[in-house]
């Protein structure tokens, strides 16, 4: 799935309300400190929110587009997997609301994200 792909997403559940992925920490996914870049984790949240909306909306000839994405860092991970679970705040005509917790191996929550995902019609 382009980007997703690209960084190592791993689609566990595409619930259209609770959705869960994750990635294998890699080397590529580090920053020069040996910590996970910022961005992976921002990227994983967009791309399970675009994703999980995109199932239910695609029905519809709609397309899911991010539109905002604002990711709180509480505690690095180096290796293992990050582990997102997104959970649907609103689901309105035009845009979804997703809150995107991501955690290590442990349990422990490393990220926050809230995820805007714009609905507009599909360009084919």
């Amino acid at each position: 799935m382009g980007f997703a792909g690209e960084i190592g997403v791993e689609w566990i559940d595409l619930d259209p309300d609770n959705a869960r992925a994750r990635i294998a920490v890699k080397s590529r996914h580090r920053q020069i400190v040996g910590i996970v870049h910022g961005g992976v984790y921002a990227a994983l949240a967009e791309s399970i929110s675009s994703a999980a909306t995109w199932g239910v909306v695609n029905e519809d000839g709609m397309a899911a587009l991010g539109q905002s994405n604002n990711t709180t860092f509480l505690r690095p991970i180096s290796e293992g997997h990050i582990n997102a679970s997104a959970q649907l705040r609103q689901r309105g005509r035009t845009t979804w609301i997703w809150d995107v917790e991501m955690s290590d191996d442990a349990g422990q929550v490393c990220a926050l994200s809230r995820v805007t995902i714009a609905v507009r019609p599909r360009r084919d």
